[in-house]
Protein backbone atom coordinates (compact mmCIF):
# COMPACT_ATOMS: atom_id res chain seq x y z
CA UNK A 1 0.00 0.00 0.00
CA UNK A 2 1.73 3.56 -0.82
CA UNK A 3 1.52 6.75 1.29
CA UNK A 4 0.02 9.88 0.11
CA UNK A 5 3.27 10.55 -1.51
CA UNK A 6 3.03 7.53 -3.54
CA UNK A 7 6.00 5.90 -1.59
CA UNK A 8 5.93 2.33 -0.18
CA UNK A 9 6.10 2.88 3.82
CA UNK A 10 7.35 -0.81 4.30
CA UNK A 11 10.49 0.75 2.45
CA UNK A 12 11.10 4.27 4.48
CA UNK A 13 15.03 3.64 3.85
CA UNK A 14 15.00 4.16 0.46
CA UNK A 15 16.65 7.22 -0.24
CA UNK A 16 15.19 10.20 -2.59
CA UNK A 17 17.56 10.77 -5.39
CA UNK A 18 16.75 13.17 -8.46
CA UNK A 19 18.23 11.64 -10.81
CA UNK A 20 20.14 8.33 -12.83
CA UNK A 21 23.76 9.60 -12.17
CA UNK A 22 22.69 9.42 -7.75
CA UNK A 23 20.81 6.51 -8.00
CA UNK A 24 23.48 4.34 -10.25
CA UNK A 25 26.32 5.23 -7.97
CA UNK A 26 24.91 4.77 -4.35
CA UNK A 27 27.31 2.07 -3.21
CA UNK A 28 24.41 1.34 -0.31
CA UNK A 29 21.67 0.84 -3.20
CA UNK A 30 24.68 -1.32 -5.40
CA UNK A 31 24.50 -3.43 -2.35
CA UNK A 32 21.03 -4.15 -1.81
CA UNK A 33 20.89 -4.19 -5.63
CA UNK A 34 23.22 -7.29 -5.70
CA UNK A 35 21.35 -9.45 -3.65
CA UNK A 36 17.56 -8.69 -5.24
CA UNK A 37 19.08 -8.95 -8.91
CA UNK A 38 20.51 -12.38 -7.79
CA UNK A 39 17.38 -13.44 -6.46
CA UNK A 40 15.70 -12.30 -9.67
CA UNK A 41 18.21 -14.08 -11.51
CA UNK A 42 17.92 -17.20 -9.43
CA UNK A 43 13.82 -17.23 -9.94
CA UNK A 44 14.29 -16.94 -13.76
CA UNK A 45 16.29 -19.49 -13.68
CA UNK A 46 13.95 -21.56 -11.65
CA UNK A 47 11.14 -20.85 -13.65
CA UNK A 48 13.40 -21.99 -16.75
CA UNK A 49 14.74 -25.28 -15.44
CA UNK A 50 11.64 -26.27 -13.49
CA UNK A 51 13.80 -26.98 -10.17
CA UNK A 52 15.27 -24.38 -7.32
CA UNK A 53 18.32 -22.42 -8.37
CA UNK A 54 20.75 -20.02 -6.37
CA UNK A 55 22.83 -18.56 -8.58
CA UNK A 56 24.45 -15.16 -9.39
CA UNK A 57 25.27 -12.90 -12.63
CA UNK A 58 28.24 -12.60 -14.22
CA UNK A 59 28.98 -8.65 -13.67
CA UNK A 60 29.86 -8.86 -17.50
CA UNK A 61 26.87 -9.52 -18.31
CA UNK A 62 25.23 -6.61 -15.89
CA UNK A 63 28.19 -3.93 -17.20
CA UNK A 64 26.90 -4.86 -21.54
CA UNK A 65 23.76 -4.66 -20.48
CA UNK A 66 23.85 -1.45 -18.95
CA UNK A 67 26.17 -0.42 -21.72
CA UNK A 68 23.51 -1.85 -24.22
CA UNK A 69 20.62 0.26 -22.73
CA UNK A 70 22.67 3.71 -23.03
CA UNK A 71 23.20 4.04 -19.54
CA UNK A 72 27.05 3.85 -19.20
CA UNK A 73 27.00 7.72 -19.70
CA UNK A 74 25.76 8.37 -16.53
CA UNK A 75 28.77 7.10 -14.76
CA UNK A 76 31.94 8.38 -14.31
CA UNK A 77 34.59 7.86 -17.43
CA UNK A 78 36.98 5.72 -15.90
CA UNK A 79 34.43 3.28 -14.17
CA UNK A 80 35.11 -0.25 -13.88
CA UNK A 81 33.19 -3.18 -15.13
CA UNK A 82 32.31 -4.20 -11.36
CA UNK A 83 31.18 -0.86 -10.90
CA UNK A 84 29.18 -0.76 -14.10
CA UNK A 85 27.39 -3.74 -12.60
CA UNK A 86 26.83 -2.08 -9.61
CA UNK A 87 25.18 0.75 -11.01
CA UNK A 88 22.61 -1.52 -12.69
CA UNK A 89 21.50 -3.43 -9.75
CA UNK A 90 21.25 0.12 -8.02
CA UNK A 91 19.38 1.12 -10.82
CA UNK A 92 17.12 -2.32 -10.81
CA UNK A 93 16.39 -2.36 -6.93
CA UNK A 94 15.96 1.26 -7.09
CA UNK A 95 12.86 0.51 -9.72
CA UNK A 96 11.57 -2.17 -7.27
CA UNK A 97 11.89 -0.44 -4.12
CA UNK A 98 9.60 2.43 -5.19
CA UNK A 99 7.14 -0.25 -6.29
CA UNK A 100 7.25 0.60 -10.27
CA UNK A 101 8.52 -2.74 -11.37
CA UNK A 102 7.42 -5.81 -9.34
CA UNK A 103 9.32 -8.55 -8.83
CA UNK A 104 7.09 -10.88 -10.96
CA UNK A 105 7.69 -8.61 -13.57
CA UNK A 106 11.65 -8.70 -13.86
CA UNK A 107 11.36 -12.73 -13.68
CA UNK A 108 8.58 -12.19 -16.40
CA UNK A 109 11.31 -10.09 -18.79
CA UNK A 110 13.86 -11.84 -18.02
CA UNK A 111 12.40 -15.10 -18.97
CA UNK A 112 11.30 -13.80 -22.32
CA UNK A 113 15.10 -13.60 -23.52
CA UNK A 114 17.73 -17.13 -24.30
CA UNK A 115 20.35 -13.84 -23.97
CA UNK A 116 20.52 -12.76 -20.20
CA UNK A 117 22.35 -9.99 -21.49
CA UNK A 118 19.51 -8.69 -23.77
CA UNK A 119 17.07 -9.65 -20.49
CA UNK A 120 19.01 -7.28 -18.50
CA UNK A 121 19.23 -4.74 -21.30
CA UNK A 122 15.37 -4.75 -21.15
CA UNK A 123 14.73 -4.83 -17.55
CA UNK A 124 17.04 -1.56 -17.01
CA UNK A 125 15.26 0.65 -19.96
CA UNK A 126 12.21 -0.49 -18.10
CA UNK A 127 13.42 0.73 -15.27
CA UNK A 128 14.48 4.07 -16.20
CA UNK A 129 11.53 4.73 -17.73
CA UNK A 130 9.36 3.62 -14.68
CA UNK A 131 11.52 5.88 -13.18
CA UNK A 132 10.81 8.73 -15.45
CA UNK A 133 14.34 10.05 -15.17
Amino acid sequence: MLDRQGENPMYTFTPHLQNLSEIMTNHKLAALGDAYTNFLYSLTKSKKTGEPKGTKVNSRILAEALKKAGLREYLPSRTDRHKQADAAEALIVYAWLKDLMPLEEGVNILERYEDEVEGFCNLLILAKKKLNL
